[in-house]
């Protein structure tokens, strides 16, 4: 079983732009699924299909499989639902020697910056950088998949 530990924060300020070891590109869409979200995601590392249980918290089900680009693009046109995601991914070590992905997003996402940090175990303590924010991991309107059909700049002041 492929089992993810993810937590999400919103950050404080700019200063992770100074640590960032690399950044990425990226293009995704979502192609459905009641009980897991089905995504396509293409950057320069290559293209992959993911499938990820439709839950909230710090722990879900994942699987992850490379695909052929020109495969990706063609799931992309034919079976994506709603919006496609474009995002640069940036890369910041930290300081206990895991890597936060910190994502920021673009188009009707533009605005928004989400800190993700994998971690080995769901009671992991891990040093927190003084740039990192509010945690949202139990948050669903920060979920890549919600973002699909309810972007950034429709949120307004509230979320329904």
């Amino acid at each position: 079983m492929a089992l993810e530990i993810e937590r999400k924060f919103l950050l404080l300020d700019a200063r992770w732009r100074s640590e960032i070891s690399r950044s990425e590109a990226m293009r995704q869409a979502y192609l459905g699924g009641s009980k897991c979200s089905m995504r396509v995601r293409i950057g320069a590392s290559g293209a992959y299909l993911n499938l990820k249980a439709k839950r909230l918290g710090v722990q879900r089900l994942e699987y992850e499989y490379p695909i052929p680009t020109e495969q990706a693009i063609e799931l992309i046109e034919h079976f994506a639902e709603g919006a496609v995601i474009i995002k640069t991914r940036h890369f910041v070590p930290s300081a206990d020697g895991l890597v936060f992905e910190i994502d920021e997003f673009a188009g009707d996402n533009s605005g928004l910056i989400v800190a993700e940090l994998e971690l080995p175990s769901a009671d992991f303590a891990f040093e927190k950088p003084p740039w990192l924010g509010a945690e949202v991991t139990e948050q669903s309107r920060y979920y890549n998949s919600n973002l699909v059909a309810r972007p950034f700049i429709t949120w307004g002041n509230a979320w329904d």
